[in-house]
C-alpha cells in the first residue's frame, strides 16, 4: 500500500510518502513544505495545495493520512491549521483516495508503544523503523513519516481483522 501523510501546517507542513505493508515500510519522498510569513493566508494555502497535488499525481497514493487537530494556546493558528485540513480533506476525497486520521496520542502509541512519548523518542523509533536519507529534516518531516507508519500499521492490523 501507498500512503501520502500530512502533517498539517501553513508555516510548514510535513509530507511523507511512504510504501509497504505494516510489517516493513519503505519512505519513497519526503519532504517539509515550507511558506513565508510574508504571504497571505491564501498564497500559503495554494503552496501547500499545490504541492499535496503534485505528490498525488506523481505517487497515486492509496490513502492519505493526516494528524487530527490538536488545541494549542493560539486559537489563530488552530483556526489555520483547521482550514488546512479542510484543503486536504477535500483534495482526498474528491480523488476518491480513503483517509485516515491520527491524533498525536495514537501516533505515539504505534510508533513507540508509549503514549506520553517525546518528539526525540519518536523521531529516534521512526529512524528504526524506516530508512531516513541523510538530509537535514525538520519535526514536521518527522511527524509525517510516522503518521505514514501509523496509517500502514493500522491497515495492516484492520486487515488481519477481517480474515
Amino acid at each position: 500500500m501507498t500512503v501520502l501523510a500530512i502533517d498539517p501546517g501553513f508555516g510548514r507542513c510535513g509530507v511523507a510518502v511512504l510504501e509497504g505493508d505494516g510489517a516493513r515500510a519503505t519512505l519513497l519522498y519526503s519532504a517539509c513544505v515550507e511558506t513565508g510569513p510574508k504571504n497571505t493566508f491564501p498564497e500559503r494555502l495554494l503552496t501547500v495545495a499545490t504541492e499535496v497535488t503534485r505528490l498525488i499525481e506523481v505517487y497515486t497514493p492509496e490513502t492519505m493520512s493526516i494528524e487530527e487537530i490538536y488545541f494549542t494556546n493560539n486559537a489563530k493558528t488552530a483556526i489555520n491549521v483547521a482550514e488546512i485540513r479542510g484543503m486536504l480533506i477535500y483534495l482526498a476525497t474528491s480523488r476518491k483516495i480513503p483517509l485516515v486520521e491520527f491524533n498525536p496520542l495514537a501516533v505515539k502509541i504505534a510508533i513507540t508503544g508509549y503514549g506520553r512519548a517525546t518528539k526525540e523518542q519518536v523521531t529516534k523509533m521512526v529512524k528504526k523503523l524506516v530508512a531516513i536519507p541523510n538530509k537535514k529534516m525538520l519535526d514536521d518531516e518527522y511527524d509525517a513519516i510516522a503518521l505514514g507508519l501509523t496509517a500502514l500499521a493500522h491497515a495492516r492490523h484492520t486487515q488481519s481483522r477481517k480474515l
